[in-house]
């Protein structure tokens, strides 16, 4: 059956009529304010915790080899022994050794009084000064001669060139050794090198003299402190993270070489400010927060992005974008947008002072207010 023209345009009239009639139901609560929780911006003491592990390595650390193939004639150490600096610890000569360095001695001091007596011979006319002159050769040769033999016989001897401990004795007496063969190490172990890797977007936080906290299953988790002491000059392409070096106190030589550390370090301590996390509106990477505005009509919330820093427990630090004491927006956003009016019902508590602490709903809404 076939519609006049007239059922059309009442049909359209009507469709007309219910669609503005929506519209103005749907504009109607524009002008009523919205029901919101605010809360003040506010400023708190930060400091960046950084948790990380690290390895212990000795603050001076070698490994005991021989410069030639010789045999082992005498060892003046016991494994984990201390020793000082310059001891011997290993002797690899022999007696032609010794007999062969005071033939030398021999030669250079009998040449050197040689060149004594030709002098004074020279000076009163009884010597030529082409006999002085070869005398003088004499005994550069001489002592040339000393100096390469006491030089060879001093490879043959390894003493300690820093004070530590040593470890496990690898050789013994007449045990012939060749280049690059261990005998045994040693660590200098009063001070310990702490290396641990840092993610890079830490790297503003950190600083050498800062403070770090150490301790290992291994000793009770016994707390040790330290202090950075220097930082790579380049982030692993793999990782994206940053190697720092602290140096630990070890006079009680309880830490080891290789030992497993948990570091905690407190860096960039500063004075930020903070809000709570259900204050955020993230759109894409961006994030946003309602901020409370006077106006003509009352008050309404503007739309501002800002910057954030480090995330806490149920609350964010702010880089830029809102100043301490604004009034932000916490509970409510669903139904607000920019300019739109609001009713403020409750204000909870800043985040400075409840950082990691649930809201407690009930309490805000007895505070209602007025």
């Amino acid at each position: 059956m076939k519609k006049s023209p007239r059922f059309l345009q009442s049909g359209i009239a009507g469709l007309l009529s219910a669609v503005l009639a929506v519209g103005a139901y749907a504009q109607a609560p524009a002008d009523k304010p919205v029901d919101v929780i605010v809360q003040s911006v506010s400023v708190k003491n930060l400091t960046t915790h950084i948790e990380a592990l690290g390895t212990l390595r000795a603050n001076e650390f070698i490994s005991l080899t021989s410069n030639g193939t010789k045999k082992i004639t005498r060892i003046n150490f016991e494994d984990g022994e201390r020793v000082e600096s310059g001891q011997v610890l290993v002797e690899m000569t022999s007696r032609e050794e010794s007999a062969l360095l005071e033939e030398a001695r021999f030669n250079a001091d009998e040449a050197k009084k040689q060149l004594d007596r030709l002098r004074e011979l020279t000076k009163r006319g009884a010597a030529s000064q082409a006999l002085l002159d070869q005398q003088v050769r004499t005994y550069e040769a001489a002592r040339a001669r000393y100096n390469a033999t006491e030089s060879r016989l001093k490879d043959l001897i390894l003493v300690a060139p820093f004070s530590g401990v040593v470890g496990l004795r690898e050789v013994s007496v007449g045990a012939l050794v060749s280049p690059g063969d261990q005998i045994t190490t040693l660590n200098d172990d009063s001070k310990m090198k702490l290396d641990f890797t840092v993610p890079a977007i830490y790297l503003r936080s950190i600083a050498t003299g800062l403070t770090v906290v150490a301790k290992s299953r291994d000793l009770g988790d016994k707390v040790f402190e330290g202090k950075i002491v220097s930082i790579d000059n380049q982030i692993d392409e793999v990782t994206r993270a940053i190697k720092v070096r602290a140096l630990l106190d070890n006079k009680s030589h309880e830490l080891k070489q290789g030992m497993l550390m948990k570091v905690d370090l407190l860096a960039a301590e500063r004075q930020a400010k903070v809000i709570s996390e259900s204050a955020l509106v993230p759109l894409g990477s961006n994030n946003f927060v309602f901020v409370l505005k006077k106006s003509d009509s009352g008050t309404i919330v503007e739309r501002r992005e800002i910057e954030i820093g480090e995330r806490l427990a149920g609350a964010v630090e702010v880089l830029n974008g809102v100043a301490e004491g604004d009034k932000i927006v916490t509970h409510g956003l669903q139904k607000i947008r920019a300019g739109q009016k609001v009713s403020v019902i409750s204000e909870e508590k800043p985040a400075a002072e409840h950082i990691g602490e649930a809201t407690n709903f009930s309490e805000l809404l007895q505070r209602k207010k007025n």
